[in-house]
């Protein structure tokens, strides 16, 4: 492919930062203080009034804008057929929760109606999702467990265990609400970036191997307890694996031919996606299948097989949550909040981009904050949204939270009218559905040969997380994700990829010189780049790696120039006459006793005041002077990459340029900051060694300025007239 090239010239003097300052005068700008923020956030007027009830109500903004005769026949038909997934994922995804089934539909009506208010995205479906239920979950066969005695609780005294159950789940929900809220109230919706899509790949991954084994129990047909903690999945195996031959066949065969069944048409869904007016109902159609054969043929008492059994008809009466569950689950709790907000928040984030609209992370946090808290006032466990739920929402016509409002109609009717006829279907049918949908989570895995070859501390990041996700719970995987990450962004930060640079010829770029073969470098001169802030871990790291770029280490040179003066004066103290006769080269083969020197001494500057010669250390020396030579005469550092520099880097910084100052290494560094100039400047950084004129605005400015300075090298002239 042939590259377009235009040609620029540009003529201009030289510049330093300091010759800059004198010919452009900068406009220095008063800067707001925290005061002048909080005055301004408290202020309040007629247009930021409005402007908050729009932000905080987004549904009066889309609503005075809403098409409808273009739009609605489309949220019609996407909520008819998203009403009918979340009523089959709500009954599924509740056994994750380890719930009654019916408290998965009270999940797909109650978040819903405030979420259709408050909510920013307007193509997501509100609802139960795999993971979150299953971090619920865990909170609940903890403080409620199969076998044994309950936590104690004074608010579950006169309860059922199923009852008990609920009230613990539901008061984890509106724990999770209440920090979703607050989050979002203290403008904290930024929290999420620090998920990043790797960390939440990994962990979905694992939530969807913990998913896979919950669900053998009801495939299989096996009296299995929850289990908490960590190894938790490895001891539940154990269990299932004992019990293995007591496998209900009946509902094996079942699960199996629905595993297979949905599988396909799943399948042809995303083939012929183009061409179906709608997604075929695959998991509806299946449920009323298996609940009327199970009805028909007596499942339940011919062959033993677990059945949804009774529907609670309607909706019950609100609860207050119990202060002593939060007492108990608010370290659970916490993840769960931000698990929830970072899955919903990446997935409306997706379609909003699809669609041209923007979202806000605060007051998506607001909105499933209140909808968790509204949901969870009545027995509805955690909500957030489902990617294939939304993606049905989306794909089928969807074009504003108008089909969400009609999906939560769907449940309404069916929790209220029609639940009963949902009361003999299998459990393993529902486990089945749900090992189904975990296909896009479990197809995660292909990522780890792709972010190897591409990025290997990215995957580190995915398989830290999966690994401590799936062996030591999600609570504390998720910790252990975070954990990994950071560590990944200080070992990028910590350790840079630094370079040497050169010229790449009739040009004023400067690259890697490992990485072109027509550069130029002028001789005695060394240009080194660091990609990365400056702090106090990685100092040690830049100094080493400039020692390592120029070649020898400066202070090493200064105390053997030193040690050599001192050689000197003395002799010249001893015995001018002979320096005068026999010259330098003899008195360099007496030997002195240099035991008692201070070190400290020997890192101050070289005196050469009173010696009435020309000190020239690149000169031919005695054998017994071991003063190592030093070709360098001009170091220039490239700070283009250097966003920040706390204040131990710039004592460290400060005292590396002084050691290369005193053994007559000039130091130039190019393409700084301004903003970090300036905090050079207010911590009093430039002294009489080190000078503003040592800073040019680019690298190219400083390598001329070194070839003019030295323009009696005949190695610079010559690269001077390449350049």
């Amino acid at each position: 492919m042939v590259t377009l090239r235009k040609q620029y010239v540009v003529s201009r003097p030289v510049y330093s930062e300091d010759s800059f300052g004198e010919d452009h005068e900068k406009i220095y700008r008063e800067r707001k203080t925290i005061l002048n923020h909080v005055k301004d956030y408290l202020s309040c007027d007629s247009k930021r009034a409005k402007n908050a009830v729009l932000s905080f109500l987004p549904i009066i903004g889309w609503m005075r804008t809403y098409r409808v005769r273009e739009w609605l026949l489309g949220d019609v038909v996407s909520g008819l057929s998203t009403g009918m997934v979340a009523i089959m994922q709500g009954l599924a995804f509740s056994l994750l929760a380890s719930l009654p089934a019916s408290y998965g539909l009270y999940t797909a009506f109650f978040p819903v109606l405030m979420y259709f208010f408050l909510g920013t995205s307007r193509h997501i479906s509100v609802g139960s999702f795999p993971v979150l239920s299953l971090m619920v979950g865990a909170v609940v066969t903890r403080l409620v467990p199969d076998v044994g005695p309950p936590a104690n609780i004074t608010a579950f005294e006169g309860l059922s265990q199923d009852q008990q159950r609920v009230l613990v789940a539901s008061s984890v929900t509106f724990l999770m609400g209440i920090f979703q809220l607050g989050m979002g109230i203290l403008q904290v919706g930024f929290i999420v970036v620090y998920l990043s899509d790797t960390l939440v790949s990994g962990f979905t991954t694992a939530a969807a191997v913990h998913i896979l084994v919950s669900q053998l129990k009801f495939v299989l047909g096996l009296k299995v307890p929850g289990i908490n903690g960590p190894l938790s999945i490895i001891y539940t195996l154990e269990k299932i694996f004992v019990q293995i031959t007591s496998t209900n066949i009946c509902d094996l065969v079942m699960s199996i031919v629905i595993i297979v069944v949905v599988f396909i048409v799943k399948e042809l869904n995303d083939r012929y996606k183009a061409k179906l007016p709608v997604p075929i109902p695959i998991e509806v159609i299946v449920t009323v299948i298996a609940c009327g054969i199970s009805y028909g043929f007596k499942f339940e008492q011919t062959y033993g097989v677990d059945v949804v059994g009774q529907m609670v008809s309607g909706y019950e009466s609100p609860i207050a949550p119990s202060v002593e569950v939060f007492q108990e689950s608010a370290v659970e709790a916490f993840p769960v909040a931000i698990v929830g907000f970072a899955v919903a928040f990446s997935v409306a984030k997706v379609y909003s981009i699809k669609h041209d609209y923007t979202i806000d992370g605060n007051q998506e946090l607001v909105a499933f904050g209140i909808s968790n808290i509204f949901g969870a006032s009545f027995k509805s466990f955690a909500a957030s949204t489902a990617l294939s739920r939304s993606a049905v929402q989306e794909s089928s016509g969807g074009r504003t939270q108008i089909a969400g409002l009609i999906s939560a109609l769907i449940v309404m009717i069916v929790t209220v009218a029609l639940g009963f006829l949902l009361e003999p279907l299998p459990t393993s049918v529902l486990g089945a559905l749900v090992l189904v949908n975990l296909k896009g989570m479990l197809m995660q895995f292909r990522e780890i040969p792709y972010l190897w070859r591409k990025d290997k501390p990215e995957c580190v990041v995915w398989v830290g997380t999966c690994i401590g996700a799936i062996l030591l719970g999600l609570d504390l995987g998720l910790a252990v994700g975070l954990g990994v990450e950071l560590l990944s962004v200080v070992f990028r930060t910590q350790f840079p990829r630094c370079s040497i640079l050169a010229n790449i010829s009739g040009t004023n770029l400067y690259r890697d010189r490992k990485d072109y073969l027509h550069i130029f470098e002028p001789m005695g001169v060394k240009i080194f780049r660091i990609p990365s802030p400056i702090f106090f871990a990685n100092i040690e790291f830049f100094k080493n790696k400039l020692v390592e770029a120029v070649g020898f280490n400066p202070l090493r040179v200064l105390r053997k120039r030193n040690k050599a003066l001192r050689k000197i004066k003395k002799l010249l103290q001893k015995n001018h006459h002979d320096i005068i006769e026999k010259g330098l080269m003899d008195l360099f083969c007496q030997r002195d006793d240099m035991s008692n020197v201070n070190i400290e001494e020997l890192d101050l500057p070289t005196d050469l005041k009173d010696l009435p010669f020309q000190m020239n250390w690149n000169a031919e020396l005695a054998a017994n002077i071991g003063v190592p030579r030093v070709d360098l005469h001009s170091l220039i550092l490239d700070f283009s990459a250097v966003s920040f520099l706390d204040i131990s880097a710039l004592k460290g910084l400060k005292t590396a340029l002084k050691e290369f100052i005193r053994v007559d290494v000039d130091v130039y560094i190019g393409s700084c900051d301004a903003y970090i100039l300036e905090k050079l400047h207010s911590c009093m950084f430039f002294d009489e060694d080190i000078l503003t004129s040592m800073f040019f605005p680019t690298l190219h400015d400083a390598v001329l300025h070194v070839l003019e300075k030295h323009k009696d090298n005949k190695n610079c002239v010559v690269t001077a007239t390449k350049l």
